[in-house]
């Protein structure tokens, strides 16, 4: 999972320097199309023994992909690395606080909006547009936690993501050509997006998938608390993208809502277990 969100940062900063070439939406379209093209023939999904139960989740998480990295991408255009990723992070933390009723989790939920207001310290100059997009992509990232469990149960190997991918990149057919009659789709720009889709697409999807089958999606978005931090740290070594203090300070909060949330969750689940254990029989 901490490899998982290595690969996605950096190659979010990588792809980041496409952006002047072909924009968000031409790095997102190489990426679909790189994941595809590695996914496809390595997990080999039979789509024609795919049901409904099967195809439902795998059309929804294929439109998840498009969406979140659509949103992503621009947000990280407009207001950079650290902060859009950071926005996008409240998706898992939304997912680790779902359906809680404690005051702990309600305390966890003010600090992240706490958080936040400190990293973004809103003000008439601020990018509201950026900011609105990195909201767009926490939304799809919480689905994406819970449609890739579902999917990952339902189907083996990698065939889920391999289909969705497949799913995203058809529906980025029509900006690739946009791309390819304006001359644009070519040179360091593609090598870069390339890059990005192998790093950001390829590598978390599996990631991901393996993980997910594997612990529980609570304690996934607590070791996803890195993602903040590491979005910062590449924006600073490879875009050059200084963050003030105050959004230090912001990234800090909101991490440690999101740590407190889930470790509170698994505490509560282990007090639970023992207290079912130690129940003498009826």
């Amino acid at each position: 999972m901490v490899a998982s969100a290595t690969s996605n940062q950096v190659g979010a900063a990588v792809g980041a320097h496409a952006f002047a070439t072909i924009g968000p939406a031409g790095v997102v379209a190489v990426r679909q199309f790189v994941a595809a093209a590695v996914l496809l023939p390595v997990a080999r999904p039979n789509l024609r023994r795919f049901g409904w139960a099967q195809w439902w989740p795998t059309l929804l998480l294929g439109l998840v992909f498009a969406t979140m990295n659509l949103s992503l991408y621009t947000a990280i255009d407009r207001i950079g690395l650290g902060l859009a990723v950071t926005l996008e992070f409240l998706g898992p933390l939304a997912v680790a606080l779902a359906g809680s009723r404690t005051r702990l989790d309600l305390a966890c939920a003010a600090g992240a909006a706490v958080g936040v207001y400190v990293l973004v310290m809103p003000d008439p100059s601020s990018d509201y547009p950026g900011l609105g997009l990195g909201l767009v992509a926490a939304g799809c990232w919480a689905a994406y936690i819970l449609l890739n469990r579902l999917v990952g149960a339902r189907l083996p190997g990698l065939e889920a993501p391999a289909a969705a991918t497949a799913v995203s990149a058809l529906a980025y057919l029509p900006v690739a050509a946009a791309l390819v009659a304006q001359g644009q789709l070519h040179g360091a720009g593609v090598r870069y997006a390339v890059v990005a889709g192998l790093l950001s697409s390829v590598v978390p999807y599996a990631a991901d998938l393996v993980a997910l089958r594997r612990v529980p999606a609570r304690f996934f978005g607590l070791v996803m608390s890195v993602h903040p931090v590491l979005a910062a740290l590449a924006g600073l070594v490879l875009l050059h993208q200084v963050l003030a203090p105050h959004e230090w300070v912001g990234i800090a909060v909101v991490v440690a809502a999101n740590a407190a949330a889930v470790a509170a969750h698994a505490g509560t689940r282990s007090t639970t277990a023992a207290r079912r254990r130690a129940r003498p029989a009826g």
